[in-house]
């Protein structure tokens, strides 16, 4: 019997239906297994064009959605859609995010706090040392960098995080099972053991032209701000700015020599309000974060539920273990090794040798859950 995921996965397989025309179904189905089931009749009825309706009857004849289920867990591909807890807060908040993610590697709560940095494919050496040097303030400050794997700035900003040590998520214009450029099929895959690759497209999607401005939105909407190193005004960086703008997020731009060409669009950007940046501490002061590495770890140590805020209670530094867990809080012995679980992959716990657990940091506060 199919998934309700597998039914999301289908919808993300018919050319012509995006979020705005599945929103629509929804509305009117309240459901993704009717909106997919649906009477072919009805569907022009609610307002779906004509061919996009003939898509869907025909991706409903010839799709076996286990298959393509079965196919993305042997990949190791997680799919999210809006329906899913963990679905990234950020995009989750612009008008038309993508009503599926392909993700290989691992999205964390650590990637709200996010840049987008962005340019052109033909980076001068100014513009690669400037990506460089700026990402690794950001890493040092506790960011993730969010670029699209294209030549030039996308891959010097991913690399220049790898090096880091850092988090990067690659937004791809094709499916996640293919690399373009193929140049960066090894960097692509240090980003998969460092971060994610992520796509709204399905398995075997081609890079073709259309596809990279609609995955434009997703590299600034996954970003609290974009910035700009080099790029034209007309150009693939200039798009992913204006997308950040229309997103309520924030712009930053490199400036460079007014005769080069590459540093037209950044000093456009500017001269319209862009915030003009020479350091990354001009960047974490705009967007209040530098205080992130602070605001990461109290984050870590809030409670999701009740069960989490008795054991946080008391815990400590010095290892309890399990069995004395369940004595001081009467709670049942399967309820605290699931929740103990949970906690140590969230970084609130951690277990220190033959089931006993200590706070993973130390902090005065009480846990009280509303």
């Amino acid at each position: 019997m199919t998934t309700r995921l597998g039914y999301w996965v289908g919808f993300s397989k018919v050319p012509g239906i995006g979020p705005a025309r599945l929103r629509n179904l929804l509305d009117y189905y309240g459901d993704i297994e009717l909106a997919w089931q649906a009477n072919p009749g009805e569907l022009r009825a609610i307002g779906l064009d004509r061919r996009s309706a003939e898509n869907l009857v025909k991706a409903k004849q010839d799709l076996d959605l286990d298959a393509e289920l079965e196919k993305l867990e042997k990949l190791q591909v997680t799919v999210l859609t809006w329906e899913s807890d963990d679905y990234p807060r950020l995009l989750k908040n612009i008008y038309n995010p993508p009503f599926v993610l392909y993700i290989r590697g691992q999205l964390t709560p650590q990637d709200d706090w996010a840049l987008a940095v962005v340019g052109t494919r033909r980076a001068t050496v100014y513009g690669k040392e400037c990506t460089r040097t700026l990402v690794r303030g950001l890493v040092d400050n506790g960011l993730t960098v969010v670029s699209g794997l294209a030549y030039g700035i996308d891959t010097e900003a991913h690399k220049a995080t790898v090096a880091a040590g850092g988090r990067t998520l690659a937004v791809l214009g094709s499916g996640v099972d293919i690399i373009y450029p193929s140049e960066n099929k090894k960097l692509s895959q240090a980003i998969i053991n460092s971060g994610a690759l992520i796509s709204e497209y399905p398995l075997g999607t081609k890079p073709e032209g259309g596809n990279f401005p609609s995955r434009n939105r997703i590299i600034s909407g996954l970003s609290l701000g974009t910035l700009v190193v080099e790029g034209a005004i007309q150009s693939g960086a200039r798009i992913t700015a204006d997308n950040a703008l229309e997103q309520g997020r924030d712009v930053f731009a490199v400036p460079g020599p007014i005769l080069r060409r590459s540093s037209a669009g950044p000093n456009y950007l500017i001269q319209n309000g862009a915030k003009l940046v020479t350091h990354v501490n001009d960047i974490l002061e705009e967007l209040n974060l530098t205080m992130i590495a602070q605001h990461t770890e109290a984050r870590a140590i809030i409670p999701d539920n009740e069960i989490e805020a008795m054991l946080l209670e008391q815990l400590s530094t010095e290892p309890l273990h399990i069995d004395e867990l369940g004595q001081v809080t009467n709670l049942p012995a399967p309820d605290i090794a699931s929740a103990l679980t949970l906690m140590e992959l969230k970084g609130m716990v951690r277990q220190v040798g033959a089931m006993n657990y200590v706070i993973a940091r130390e902090t005065s506060a009480r846990y009280i859950i509303e």
